[in-house]
């Protein structure tokens, strides 16, 4: 004669994910995107760049649209 097994029941669905992440784990990839963003955008900064690429060119030229 086999025994049953007891398995729990399952959480009825409500429809949206129950995950909750720490408040660091949102804000830490957040500031340092912010930081590294700042940095591409602030080319006077960078003193070692003798030709400028295009790259800061266009973020100096969205910045230029943005701040109008």
């Amino acid at each position: 004669m086999s025994a049953r097994t007891h398995t729990p029941p399952h959480p009825a669905s409500t429809g949206r994910a129950d995950i909750r992440l720490p408040w660091w784990a949102l804000a830490l990839p957040t500031l340092a995107f912010i930081t590294l963003l700042t940095l591409i955008l602030n080319p006077s900064d960078a003193h070692a760049a003798t030709a400028e690429p295009a790259i800061t060119q266009l973020f100096e030229h969205i910045q230029q649209l943005i701040t109008r």
